[in-house]
């Protein structure tokens, strides 16, 4: 007699069978896939700066979870006895020791070091490459704003994470910056005596280590993922920003499915930038502890320079001239860091705050889904120029020994030069950034109206000799035009009749921040007259003051009472 069996499924059928389109968490899987095939993605360049930090910040977590298994937190002291034989016998710490045995008896451990290192540098330079072009394309404005925030907090969660990891090999660059850090602590009236105890634990060097180890390694990670998360979910709401140009409005996003397509180019980006971190790992030596030794209470590293990303810290606090000091309230006031920390505080609190300082002068409350061109808004890019500047001078600062040293100049000429530059440059930058603006703006409207030169000349029946203009196409046509140029708040009373004066200088700054734009929208709808330019638009007659006005767009811009 034939006996029937069941037929035998796997594991892998089982669990197809129960997550299959038949289900609800099928159900849910194909509509996401749905969703992510329909969503349009531009594809400027500008959009890539995420899939970079993306793939810095995957690096940094598999090399941070790889030597976390190797690395020793603690300040200890114990003899070494590794490879190394220059500092066999020499006591050092326990952190230090570790640091040394990953670089030079684990398998892998210099090339996971310096990836996790190199990654770390990276991760900020991509961000500020987001900050930066966000800023001077406008897509900080609504719906947009808490986007920017998100981003300057996770620059800054990257700067914490980069300065904690910075202090735990416990080396002798390490230990000078650390020797800095509780210098500035300590500077801080009132409070800077019980910082300087709560981040070392005591006197100098402390447990330090003990007290960055988990801030590197659970704190600032946790703070990262949190905002990148809520970052993401926000694009993902809000939907992308794009230049304009022919097909873009506000409505419609030209560009390329998100799947497969922009997430396969993203995938090829991620894998060539965590393929170059390795491979300048693997050829590039970068932070030799053993070339500095251990770190030493009494001693100073000559030359010491902190990592880029912090460099204008060290810069601001160089550029302080000496003897900035007071007396107050039985109290020594050390301006030489009060003032470079305010000073930096404040610049930072302004990078922040941006975009709705700009929102304030500007009365701008509209949902903008289109970029700018930088030319488009030129205040806002001269301001942009002169912070550029500012930090710039800065950075600069941080490293003026290095440039007096190779340049073979003195060190306080360096400075001297630097202290007028951070002062004068920034309003040097800012006129001639917006001043290259308007000019471009002109430019703009010249193409407009008159097309591009060709080169050619035509003699007239008349005799006159005229130069052959091309009119522009389409596509540079809607990609230099504008729908609408911003318009400064007017002045007008409130609902008592009075002018106040919080009310008179904002109107004014709103007037000095948005000038008197080009209507460069007015000029890309008439096309050109065969081939010969357009004169000048006729001069528009001045609007009746007893007019009706507009709708407003700001509370600021309600009409006035009836007199």
């Amino acid at each position: 007699m034939r006996r029937t069996t069941t037929p035998h499924h796997s594991i892998t059928d089982r669990l197809a069978a129960r997550l299959g389109d038949e289900t609800v968490f099928g159900r849910r899987v194909r509509d996401i896939r749905a969703d992510l095939e329909r969503r349009v993605v531009p594809t400027h360049w500008t959009n890539l700066f995420g899939v970079v930090a993306m793939a810095c910040l995957v690096v940094l977590t598999v090399t941070g979870v790889w030597l976390m298994f190797f690395y020793v937190p603690s300040g200890d002291p114990r003899t070494y006895g590794g490879t190394y034989a220059p500092l066999r016998g020499a006591e050092v710490s326990a952190a230090y020791a570790s640091t040394m045995r990953i670089t030079f008896d684990v398998p892998g451990g210099l090339l996971m070091r310096q990836a996790h290192h190199w990654a770390a540098l990276l991760l900020p330079a991509a961000i500020l490459m987001q900050l930066v072009t966000a800023y001077f394309t406008g897509g900080f404005r609504r719906p947009r704003r808490g986007m920017w925030v998100l981003l300057f907090l996770v620059f800054v969660a990257s700067l914490a994470g980069g300065w904690s990891g910075y202090a735990l090999p416990d080396d002798l660059l390490s230990g000078t910056g650390l020797r800095i850090t509780e210098g500035i602590a300590l500077g801080i009236p009132v409070v800077g005596t019980w910082l300087a105890s709560l981040l070392f634990g005591g006197s100098f060097p402390g447990e330090v280590i003990a007290h960055l180890y988990p801030l590197h390694v659970a704190v600032v990670p946790a703070v990262l993922v949190a905002l990148i998360a809520a970052r993401v979910y926000a694009a993902w709401r809000i939907g992308p920003a794009q230049f304009p140009g022919l097909g873009r409005t506000e409505r419609r996003v030209v560009g390329v499915p998100l799947l497969p397509t922009a997430a396969a180019r993203a995938g090829g980006l991620f894998l060539i930038v965590a393929g170059l971190l390795l491979v300048i790992s693997a050829t590039v030596t970068i932070n030799p502890i053993q070339v500095y030794g251990p770190a030493s209470s009494g001693d100073a590293g000559a030359g010491s320079q902190p990592d880029w990303y912090t460099g204008f810290l060290d810069g601001a606090l160089r550029l302080v001239p000496p003897g900035w000091e007071i007396v107050l309230f039985d109290r020594t006031w050390t301006l030489a860091i009060l003032v470079p920390l305010a000073v930096v505080t404040i610049a930072l609190g302004v990078v922040a705050a941006y975009p709705f300082l700009e929102e304030l002068l500007t009365g701008d409350i509209r949902r903008h889904h289109l970029l700018d061109r930088p030319r488009t808004a030129p205040t806002r890019t001269g301001i942009g120029v002169a912070g550029l500047v500012f930090f710039g001078t800065l950075q600069l600062a941080g490293s003026a020994d290095l440039v007096a040293t190779h340049l073979h100049v003195t060190f306080e000429g360096i400075i001297a030069a630097l202290q007028v530059t951070l002062v004068l440059g920034p309003f040097a930058a800012f006129s001639i950034a917006r001043r290259a603006c308007l000019g471009l703006q002109r430019r703009d409207l010249d193409r407009l109206r008159h097309g591009v030169e060709t080169g050619r000349l035509v003699r007239l029946p008349g005799g006159e000799v005229i130069e052959v203009h091309r009119p522009l196409d389409a596509v540079e046509r809607a990609r230099i035009a504008r729908p609408e140029a911003p318009r400064p708040l007017e002045l007008r009373p409130d609902a008592r009749g009075r002018l106040p004066l919080a009310r008179r200088a904002r109107v004014g700054m709103s007037r000095w921040f948005v000038g008197a734009p080009l209507e460069v929208e007015a000029a890309a709808s008439p096309e050109l007259e065969g081939s010969r330019s357009r004169p000048e638009r006729e001069p528009e007659p001045a609007p009746d003051p007893t007019a009706a006005t507009a709708a407003p767009r700001h509370p600021l811009e309600a009409p006035a009472p009836p007199s």
